[in-house]
């Protein structure tokens, strides 16, 4: 049996789902670091969770490459959910619907015996 000589090219984990502290410790193991552009203190976040990671888990990078996690989705990106119907729209035509003016109130009078 032969021993195993160390590749230099490693697979990226996958990073999104995790929290902070176990996203860096798990890139740490396969000899990756990872870098957060959006968190200017990433090295202090603990449990925020990974939203979306480059590369993308599988990819086979050069040892010591960085893994890009963001913890917060991008502009447009949602994470919401849609907000408004998408379709199927209603179909065209018919008659559009008028509302009746709301009417005014009765002055009420009051008689005095």
């Amino acid at each position: 049996m032969t021993p195993r000589i160390p590749t230099p090219d490693v697979r990226v984990p996958r990073l999104v789902g995790l929290m902070a502290v176990d996203a860096r410790e798990s890139a740490r193991a396969r000899g990756l670091s990872v870098n957060a552009p959006d968190r200017a203190d990433f090295q202090f976040v603990v449990v925020d969770y990974v939203v979306r990671q480059y590369p993308q888990p599988g990819t086979e990078v050069p040892r010591d490459s960085v893994v890009h996690v963001w913890f917060d989705f991008g502009e447009g990106e949602g994470g919401g959910g849609v907000r408004e119907p998408r379709g199927p729209k209603p179909p065209p035509g018919g008659f559009p619907r008028e509302l009746d003016e709301p009417a005014l109130p009765h002055p009420v009078v009051l008689s005095s015996p």
